[in-house]
């Protein structure tokens, strides 16, 4: 039998990953997310799609973190040396989460891990700051999790 706690937290992860699922699924039918060129300025906090229709979707963009396809691992945004305090905010709010119920996994800064894991991670930062979907955006043998909020649609 399980705790309360580890059923909410099973709970919250459920919820996380069907409104990810959802989300997924409406932006790529909007706007063709699936199929969109992408670029992040971490700078700025935004992240842009191109997609084959000339239009140029922006929205304000967190880091969750960064998975390893080389050796499995996930660097949690909240500490990673390439992202600012600022853009790492979602990623903070998962830590704090994992703090509150006991989760090592969530409040460890460098922790090996399965590529679904990393969804997970991103889905429920995505949850627990109230965003507008999540994206995992591949740079070499790294792929960069993220999360974004309202969307500006330009060209259209």
């Amino acid at each position: 039998m399980e705790s309360d706690a580890n059923s909410e937290v099973d709970l919250a992860i459920e919820r996380a990953m069907q409104t990810l699922q959802a989300q997924t699924e409406a932006s790529d039918a909007l706007w063709g997310m699936a199929g969109a060129e992408w670029s992040v300025d971490l700078e700025t906090g935004i992240i842009e799609f191109q997609n084959d229709k000339g239009w140029t979707i922006s929205a304000p963009v967190q880091v969750v973190g960064t998975y390893d396809t080389l050796d499995s691992t996930f660097l949690w945004g909240w500490d990673h040396p390439s992202v600012s305090p600022g853009q790492a905010e979602s990623a903070r709010m998962v830590r704090e989460f994992g703090e509150r119920n006991g989760l090592e996994v969530l409040t460890t800064r460098m922790v090996e891990v399965s590529e679904d894991d990393a969804w997970v991670f991103t889905a429920l930062a995505n949850h627990l700051a109230g965003g507008q979907g999540g994206y995992r955006g591949p740079s070499g043998t790294t792929l960069v999790f993220m999360t974004f909020g309202n969307v500006t649609i330009s060209g259209r």
